[in-house]
């Protein structure tokens, strides 16, 4: 049975790093007066290519559901059709699209989280901070975090592609429970920030809350180094239960490296939710 597509006409189109030629897209679908979605889903765009072949890309949201609108954040891609298809999009131009779909969401009951991104695996990082903090329609002002403690971890090469770097800084400066750390693999001699990939520095953040759990009990709960023997109690009950999540969203490669890096300080593969795209 084919796919129940929709219109969605462009709203607005900005720039959000000319050296990486990343556009910050926001679309309304026409047909429909609420497109409700799961932060951390995605939606399938569909078009005809040149040669008259239709082509399908899905895409993370790059926001939280609000009303029939819908964000995305794309890069130019050398030789790529979709995405410099999106990207050459003027307002007022439309794409089918089809969904939500995708599994990639907050657990549930909400926990701990360290959110772990590079590039435009951004998106779904941007869609989950927006749905704990809403500061539009009508659960504005509103946090959802339950006061749970979360870390994003967003790595690029240049300081020029750390998209919607201003947002997250105020939402970290706005809330004491949301940490943003950003990390560059080639900086230049200017940059006084952190350094390196991002697996880099999950270690500090495991170790920070296992201190802070052990001096505070008003603090972070649970310590990771506890967590790690807490899981095979519960694996031997078959009734896991975690108090930290991770989600990482990005290539191949630096989803292996994250993953390999928490299963070695003893996470459960069910702490750990994953989307690559590549």
């Amino acid at each position: 049975m084919p796919r129940q597509t929709y219109t969605a006409s462009l709203l607005q189109k900005a720039c959000i790093s000319e050296s990486a030629q990343c556009y910050h897209l926001e679309f309304q679908v026409d047909e429909l007066p609420s497109f409700d979605f799961a932060p951390g889903q995605f939606v399938s765009t569909v078009a005809v290519d040149e040669r008259g072949k239709t082509q399908t890309r899905a895409y993370s949201i790059a926001s939280a559901s609000s009303s029939n609108q819908f964000d995305l954040c794309v890069n130019r891609v050398e030789g790529g059709f979709f995405s410099n298809h999106l990207c050459d999009m003027e307002p007022g131009a439309t794409v089918q699209v089809h969904g939500p779909h995708g599994n990639f969401t907050l657990r549930q009951p909400l926990t701990d989280s360290i959110f772990i991104a590079t590039g435009t695996g951004i998106a779904p990082m941007r869609s989950f901070t927006q749905w704990l903090f809403p500061e539009q329609g009508e659960h504005a002002g509103e946090d959802r975090s339950e006061g749970k403690h979360t870390w994003l971890v967003y790595g690029t090469r240049h300081e020029s592609e750390l998209y919607y770097r201003d947002y997250f800084d105020r939402i970290a400066a706005e809330h004491e429970n949301f940490h943003y750390v950003t990390t560059l693999s080639r900086a230049g001699e200017e940059w006084t920030g952190h350094r390196g990939y991002v697996q880099e520095y999950l270690g500090n953040i495991v170790e920070s809350r296992t201190l802070a759990a052990k001096t505070s009990a008003a603090a972070v709960t649970g310590a990771v180094a506890e967590t790690a023997v807490a899981v095979e109690e519960l694996v031997e009950a078959q009734t896991p239960a975690f108090d930290i999540h991770t989600y990482i969203c990005g290539l191949n490669n630096m989803v292996s490296a994250v993953r390999e890096r928490l299963t070695g300080f003893g996470w459960h593969k069910k702490q750990i939710i994953f989307e690559r795209y590549d």
